[in-house]
C-alpha cells in the first residue's frame, strides 16, 4: 500500500448536511437568535467549522462555545446513523484494498464510530482523527505523515471545502476536492484543488 488517503467526513463520507443545517437552527432557537441555515452560509466559510458556522449565523462570540457544544450534542444522540454518501461503501472497500484510509473530522468520534458500525466500514479506517483530538486539521494531517516518516507513500486529502484543500496545500500533500458536499465544485475550483471528483466512483478511476 503505497498511499494513503485521508478523508473528511461530513459531506464526503457522510451525507449530513439537512441534518447540520437543522441541529444549527434548532440550536440558534434555544440560544435566542432564531435563523434558518441554508447550504449558502456553508458555501460562504473559509474555514468548515462549527465555531465559524455560528459565527456566519449571527452567534455572538461569547455564545460560540456553546452552539459548537450543543450541535456536537445533538449529532451524538441522534439514534439514525447520518447517510452515506450514494455508492461510497463499496468504493471505501475497493480503496482499502489498495490504501490506507484515514478520517480526519471535526465532527465527534462517536458520530463516525456509529456510522463506520451502521455500514460495516469499522475494518477499513486505519485511523480516526476527530474533534477529540489536539490540533487543527493541518496539524492533525502532520501527525498522520509523522506516523509513516521513512515511507515513500503518497498522501492525499479528500474533502469538500476549500478549507480542506488550503490544509493539504500546507501540510504538503495533494489534495482531491469533491463535488457533492457541502460547498459548489465552484468554489472548490478558487483553490486550484490538484484533482476534482463528480461522483465517489471517481475516485477508483483516480488511483
Amino acid at each position: 500500500m503505497d498511499r494513503i488517503l485521508i478523508f473528511d467526513f461530513d459531506g464526503v463520507l457522510a451525507d449530513s448536511l439537512r441534518p447540520m443545517l437543522d441541529y444549527a437552527g434548532q440550536v440558534c432557537q434555544e440560544l435566542g437568535y432564531p435563523c434558518t441555515p441554508t447550504q449558502k452560509d456553508l458555501e460562504i466559510l473559509d474555514r468548515m467549522e462549527f465555531s465559524e458556522f455560528g459565527r456566519q449565523l449571527g452567534i455572538p462570540e461569547e455564545k460560540i462555545e456553546a452552539f459548537v457544544s450543543r450541535n456536537f450534542e445533538l449529532f451524538s444522540l441522534r439514534e439514525d446513523p447520518l447517510r452515506i454518501t450514494p455508492g461510497m461503501d463499496a468504493v471505501i472497500r475497493q480503496l482499502s484494498q489498495l490504501s490506507i484510509l484515514v478520517v480526519i473530522t471535526g465532527n465527534s468520534r462517536k458520530v463516525v464510530r456509529n456510522f463506520f458500525d451502521a455500514y460495516e466500514l469499522s475494518d477499513e479506517f486505519q485511523i480516526i482523527l476527530s474533534a477529540e483530538d489536539d490540533g487543527n486539521r493541518v496539524e492533525k494531517i502532520l501527525k498522520v505523515k509523522s506516523l509513516n516518516v521513512g515511507s515513500n507513500r503518497e498522501f492525499y486529502m479528500i474533502g469538500d471545502a476549500v478549507s480542506d484543500i488550503r490544509a493539504a496545500r500546507e501540510a504538503g500533500i495533494k489534495s482531491i476536492a469533491v463535488s457533492w458536499g457541502h460547498q459548489s465544485l465552484a468554489k472548490l475550483t478558487t483553490e486550484n484543488p490538484d484533482f476534482l471528483v463528480e461522483r465517489p466512483q471517481d475516485l477508483l478511476t483516480l488511483f
